[in-house]
């Protein structure tokens, strides 16, 4: 049975934003418990020339989001970036990424595959189809921007492992 569009975005989307939400819930435990303040993960980066925590859960929410979307409306057309925001204001977008992606049905997913999509950066056009900007734009930005965000506090002392970044796998039954 093929792997419909649907398949490859939204689950798989939602599978780490699930998880993004258990790793921001685990590093504001790790801070009442130790007694940190969970804003000074704000701006913290990896590398001085890497952009900060911040920018990482907004990323993820808006390649995860307007990923799905930009299937819709032939556009990837993400809101501005908000910038700096309490780190409630990161779980609570998160928790809107998650009820965004939880919105989409297989349905209407599936009905947008094939469609043409173009990207302009800067100069840049570049032409994809709907499966090819989920697998080779949308989800590679994405993950990018989880992973560093997980990076980034695992970093800082927060008691994360590799299973609180791959989140609820979706097995078959046995």
């Amino acid at each position: 049975m093929p792997t419909s569009l649907y398949d490859l975005s939204v689950p798989t989307f939602l599978q780490t934003v699930r998880s993004i939400g258990g790793f921001l819930g685990g590093a504001a435990t790790y801070c009442a418990e130790t007694g940190a303040d969970p804003d000074n993960f704000v701006n913290l980066r990896l590398f001085e020339d890497m952009a900060p925590f911040h920018f990482q859960i907004e990323a993820a929410w808006h390649h995860s989001v307007w990923g799905v979307e930009a299937l819709k409306t032939g556009m990837f057309a993400p809101p501005a970036l908000v910038g700096p925001v309490p780190f409630a204001d990161l779980q609570a977008m998160i928790g809107k990424a998650k009820t965004a992606l939880e919105a989409f049905t297989p349905d209407e997913v599936n009905e947008w595959a094939g469609k043409e999509l173009d990207l302009q950066i800067g100069p840049r056009r570049l032409a994809f189809t709907s499966e090819t900007f989920i697998l080779s734009f949308s989800l590679p930005h994405f993950h990018f921007h989880a992973v560093t965000a997980y990076d980034i506090l695992r970093s800082r002392g927060v008691p994360l492992g590799k299973r609180d970044y791959e989140g609820q796998l979706r097995t078959r039954s046995a």
